[in-house]
């Protein structure tokens, strides 16, 4: 159990120990790096400054796709090793990770024409190893308005099929960190790494943590110590050697939501901006979300800024390509802001920068990843590990030696049945036949089901428990999903609740009013929060949902 209740006494337990790998960050590629490190063996603690996933890992385009467009750029690895992994995260996380069909218009004066599209998918199918049924189909200009009646315009050539996977990318890490406890991982989030301890001989090995919940302070030794902080990885090196040299680009991209009735699409589409940028929109429940930007950012990291700028770009981007579309800025619901560590290359565009990964190493003996993409977080995951392994230099052992995350299925994915969408409904309609007297309607529950898959058993379970002591099912429910989230995916703060665990700040903002005292309300009761505490955690969550729902228009 990743739990907030234990988790101040957690941490305080693992003071002066040691372990053999301290990861410090905690998005998707420490959760990676922990997952890897724990399966084959090795003891692994995790601290996070922030929330888990609080960073770059939740504020993406939330698709687990294989960077088509980095063919442009000749990046032929990057798109085979990330896009055969696609398959492999979806084999995993099957409740969170689902395939998406996407159109991709071609345009008159596009970059992307008729044949170099056919060409560039043909490619995009043999390196990713797609299977057949999700290769790419083109189409006619009548079968892109049949199946896309919002694309019909005077410039539409014709355009592509082709299937990418859908996903919930903060969702995803906490699977990802849930599974690496389940094996053994010590996993902190709100634990900062102020300090890097040492040897005499100037080599790592630990660090200094504060609990920013509560600010108690420990020391936790490992025999290898790594940084993983995406966005902050220059600074957590400089902190180690403020002579190390900045080794990233840090680029910005925003994504906005409007309400599906705003913009009626029956499918994703990933189109031409007309300015050497794409960009994708992509339906999700009641709502349809567009991005994203790609700009350059040197400001705030951990609260990065939504310009009117940003928003009017991708408006533009979206009534250009769909002239009926006739979107405006007052059609925004809500708006997120990431950042991308990129490795930095002198001369280029923040789009013409590579998406690879790469590894410093710092005299004192601390390994740094930084760059790479979702989708290859588990490839990222395993070259650490596998640098790890060689200097560990232990004689042969499978069990060291062998990365086994390939097969191995989430938390939430655990389903005894091979992956196809119809197992799939028919395995959430018989969850619903067992609740549906607890007065959820079966669109609330399959918001839940793709939420926690497998682990759908925990909240249904609480939730009858709630009933039968408060004999109101609305209550019921919200305790319920407020509890596994608190006990099982160590949700600390109203925040983490609305914004990372249930992503409703996106996409079902409409709920949020009628449930914040409620949450505030049981969390209070599990935490044993003052009522003056209380109030202050419900003002800091609103001040985060009007950055996310008010725009200077």
């Amino acid at each position: 159990m990743l739990s907030a209740i234990t988790r101040s006494e957690d941490l305080k337990a693992i003071d002066g120990k040691t372990f053999d790998l301290i990861v410090i960050g905690g998005g998707i590629t420490g959760a990676g790096i922990a997952l890897d490190a724990a399966t084959r063996g090795l003891s692994v603690a995790v601290f996070e400054k922030q929330d888990f996933a609080q960073g770059t890992s939740s504020r993406s385009t939330k698709l687990v796709h294989g960077g088509l467009r980095y063919l442009e750029h000749l990046e032929f690895g990057i798109v085979r090793a990330v896009g055969r992994e696609r398959k492999i995260v979806h084999n995993n996380a099957m409740h969170i990770v689902l395939p998406e069909k996407m159109i991709l218009p071609i345009i008159e004066g596009g970059s992307l024409g008729e044949f170099t599209t056919n060409i560039a998918l043909k490619l995009y199918d043999f390196l990713a190893d797609v299977k057949k049924t999700e290769q790419r189909k083109m189409l006619t200009k009548e079968e892109v308005i049949k199946a896309e009646p919002l694309l019909e315009s005077d410039f539409l050539k014709g355009g592509a099929m082709y299937y990418e996977y859908k996903t919930d990318d903060s969702r995803l890490t906490i699977e990802i960190a849930k599974k690496a406890v389940e094996y053994g991982a010590k996993m902190f989030n709100y634990a900062e790494v102020d300090d890097f301890l040492y040897e005499q001989d100037f080599k790592i090995n630990g660090v200094k943590v504060k609990d920013r919940l509560n600010e108690n302070e420990i020391s936790v030794f490992g025999k290898y110590v790594v940084n993983a902080t995406g966005i902050w990885v220059d600074k957590m090196r400089k902190k180690d050697d403020e002579k190390a040299p900045q080794r990233l680009h840090i680029t910005k991209g925003i994504h906005i939501v409007v309400p599906k009735t705003k913009l009626p699409l029956k499918h994703s589409i990933y189109f031409d901006t007309g300015d050497n940028r794409m960009v994708f929109a992509v339906p999700r429940f009641d709502v349809v979300y567009i991005g994203t930007t790609d700009t350059n950012y040197s400001d705030n990291y951990e609260n990065p800024t939504i310009e009117k700028a940003d928003i009017e770009y991708l408006i533009n981007a979206v009534n250009t390509i769909s002239p009926k579309a006739k979107l405006k800025i007052e059609d925004v619901q809500s708006a997120w802001s990431g950042l991308r560590p990129l490795i930095q290359e002198e001369g280029k565009s923040p789009s013409e920068l590579s998406r690879k990964d790469e590894i410093f190493y710092s005299d004192s003996g601390l390994i740094s990843i930084a760059g790479g993409k979702l989708t290859g977080y588990r490839l990222m995951a395993k070259k650490i590990i596998e640098i790890i392994r060689k200097r560990m230099k232990i004689e042969y052992n499978r069990e060291l030696c062998d990365c086994k995350t390939r097969t191995i299925k989430l938390s939430g994915g655990e389903f005894d049945f091979e992956y196809s969408l119809i197992n799939l409904i028919q395995f959430a309609d018989q969850k619903y036949d067992e609740v549906k007297q607890l007065g959820i309607s079966i669109g609330d529950f399959k918001k839940l089901f793709y939420r926690y898959g497998k682990n759908i058993d925990l909240v249904i379970n609480k939730a009858f428990d709630f009933y039968n002591e408060l004999k109101n099912y609305r209550l019921a429910w919200i305790y319920a999903e407020v509890f596994y989230t608190v006990n099982y995916e160590a949700v600390s703060k109203i925040s983490d609740f609305f914004i990372r665990r249930t992503g409703m700040i996106h996409f079902f903002i409409h709920d949020i009013a009628p449930m914040i005292q409620d949450v505030a309300d049981y969390m209070q009761k599990l935490f044993n929060w003052t009522s003056e505490f209380k109030e202050q955690e419900i003002e800091k969550f609103k001040q985060e949902l009007e950055k996310a729902s008010n725009f200077d228009i």
